[in-house]
């Protein structure tokens, strides 16, 4: 191996990975952090940490020249973009090179070729992919998505022209919702990629989500690493993904697989890619998109395949074959990875930052746990939610399910909400463990609702600050939260008269947000009357748009500007 020192430009687990596959192929690596990240689990795992003065993505993460001037100070010779963020900008990718460092990803040639989801889906045509019908260029209003609407017929899918992860992806099922559906899709896709250009497909009900692994290197070697299903997803962000892709025909697979490697070939693409699918209820096989970097889900993969693909992709970087040129590897038995995000299933999986007091990780026979944090480790607001995922692999499907049910009763998080709950949900639920597979990437959204055998804090106190009592019922212990504020007032009759509850009242014509998030936009007025639950305000936190509803009926007086950033539990209006 030639390259000797690899700065990381991302955060998080990712992070943490990329860290960690350098120290095994001795190659130093230098991490980055904002100052919400200072003292981070990546920034402690890598050799070396540098701080991006900063915040918001843009600020940090995102700013190119600071990225390039750290990595020349702490001479690095290669740069790792991990996924999101930059990984799939080209002209960073270009920069890097012109930089005088290796870039450990594809060249930006393929990123803009592949990543501009309208020339992938001509080479897609080109190579004899089967595509749903779609717009062939960006559209630049609402009405031309009307047109292809009137012609093709509801729903539609509106989606980022440069976007990926499922944001900037808007599915629109009523002709009256395009407008509010085009412009939310580029308001996403420009605060994630900064472009907001949109395209739009017929969209497929009913659709599972299929991808294929592909890894190729620069002596012509394309090898496609089987296939992973990625269907339980909410608003068209994975949760659940499993390899390989199950109940799928012979002829299914071979296309997806066989696709996804024409594709690349035809592309000159070299690195770790992902080829994705979507299948219809119907069987249809319709190409979606390649994404130009390595894929959260990949450890899933390695699970069945034994391949390292971080480890492959520093190969390929530094100029040598696959580790396994001229074969696709052998896959061995099923796995399911669990992305864990701090996220409320009890309030519409809303954002949930905070401080985790407690995060301990399940063990046993093959299974693997990816995380960015710790006890002790504080969600900003300013990132995405993933905490960590959860890998189990199982030498056959059954027994995956099974390992994976033990491996998330044992997994415990405090401090802050987490899916947790929904993956125990799931992984009992026949429409994922049945011998045919019901779940739909819109399948959650519909329904979905918290099991009532999984204890669900409640939705008005979720993120108080909580104390935890143990209490002994006939013989047998007992572990509960207590908001702490209710301790701290005194329980029972005092505790309705405490200067707490005072303020409680008097501040009931106040409208929050529970979290730090922008208001991207306000949907009513200064001085309008509204009903209790109408729509007040879209909200933006951890790369997710929330509304905010009235608390009660009445007339509202804003008290923060469209764009403002508010602190968590800041009056934002008031209701009277």
């Amino acid at each position: 191996m030639t390259l000797k020192a690899v700065l990381i430009a991302n955060r998080g687990e990712i992070a943490v990975r990329i860290a960690r596959t350098a120290r095994d192929l001795g190659i130093r690596s230098i991490a980055v952090y904002s100052e919400p990240d200072t003292g981070a689990l990546h920034t402690q795992i890598a050799d070396e940490a540098y701080l991006l003065p900063g915040k918001t993505s843009a600020e940090t993460y995102m700013n190119i020249p600071a990225l390039i001037d750290i990595a020349h100070r702490a001479g690095a010779d290669c740069l790792h973009p991990g996924y999101g963020f930059l990984s799939e900008n080209a002209d960073f990718a270009r920069t890097v090179q012109e930089a005088g460092l290796t870039w450990i990803g594809p060249s930006p040639e393929s990123i803009e070729l592949l990543g501009d989801k309208l020339a992938a889906r001509a080479v897609a045509v080109e190579v004899g992919a089967p595509l749903a019908p779609g717009t062939s260029e960006p559209l630049e209003t609402w009405e031309q998505a009307r047109d292809f609407a009137t012609e093709h017929g509801m729903p539609i899918a509106i989606k980022a022209a440069f976007g990926g992860g499922g944001r900037g992806l808007k599915v629109v099922f009523d002709v009256e919702d395009i407008e509010e559906g085009f412009n939310s899709a580029g308001r996403e896709a420009r605060e994630a990629f900064g472009r907001g250009e949109c395209y739009v497909e017929k969209f497929l009900t009913h659709p599972r989500h299929v991808e294929a692994q592909v890894l190729a290197d620069a002596h012509g070697n394309v090898a496609v690493l089987g296939t992973r299903d990625c269907s339980t997803q909410r608003r068209f962000q994975k949760l659940i993904e499993e390899a390989p892709a199950p109940f799928l025909t012979e002829e299914q697979r071979r296309g997806i697989e066989e696709g996804a490697r024409d594709i690349c070939r035809k592309a000159g693409y070299v690195s770790a890619g992902t080829v994705e699918y979507i299948v219809s209820e119907d069987g249809t096989v319709s190409f979606l998109e390649v994404n130009t970097r390595v894929q959260v889900e990949h450890p899933v993969t390695e699970a069945v395949t034994g391949v390292d693909i971080i480890a492959e992709q520093f190969r390929i970087a530094d100029g040598q074959p696959l580790s396994f040129a001229g074969r696709d590897p052998e896959i061995t038995g099923h796995a399911f990875e669990f992305r864990i995000n701090a996220e409320d299933v009890t309030n519409g999986f809303a954002p949930s930052p905070g401080t985790i007091t407690r995060f301990d990780v399940p063990t046993g026979p093959a299974v693997r746990v990816d995380t960015g944090v710790r006890t002790g480790t504080t969600i900003p607001a300013y990132y995405d939610s993933l905490m960590g995922k959860l890998i189990v692999w199982g030498p056959d499907r059954a027994t995956a399910i099974r390992r994976a049910q033990r491996a998330l009763d044992e997994f415990a998080i405090e401090g802050v909400r987490s899916v947790l709950p929904f993956h125990r949900d799931m992984i009992t639920s026949p429409e994922l463990t049945g011998d045919s597979l019901g779940v739909y990437t819109d399948w959650v959204d519909h329904n979905y609702s918290p099991s009532a055998k999984h204890y669900v804090d409640d939705i008005e106190h979720i993120y108080d600050e909580r104390t935890s009592v143990v209490i002994e019922i006939d013989g047998r212990l007992h572990t509960v939260g207590i908001p702490t504020s209710l301790l701290n007032a005194g329980g029972g009759a005092g505790a309705a008269a405490s200067p707490e509850a005072g303020a409680e009242a008097a501040s009931a014509n106040a409208v929050t947000s529970k979290y730090e998030a922008t208001i991207v936009e306000w949907l009513v007025a200064d001085g309008d009357v509204v009903a209790k639950g109408d729509a007040l305000a879209t909200i933006e936190a951890m790369k997710m748009e929330s509304t905010i509803k009235a608390p009660r009926a009445g007339q509202v007086s804003l008290a923060a500007a469209q764009g403002e950033r508010v602190k968590a539990n800041a009056t934002i209006a008031t209701i009277s």
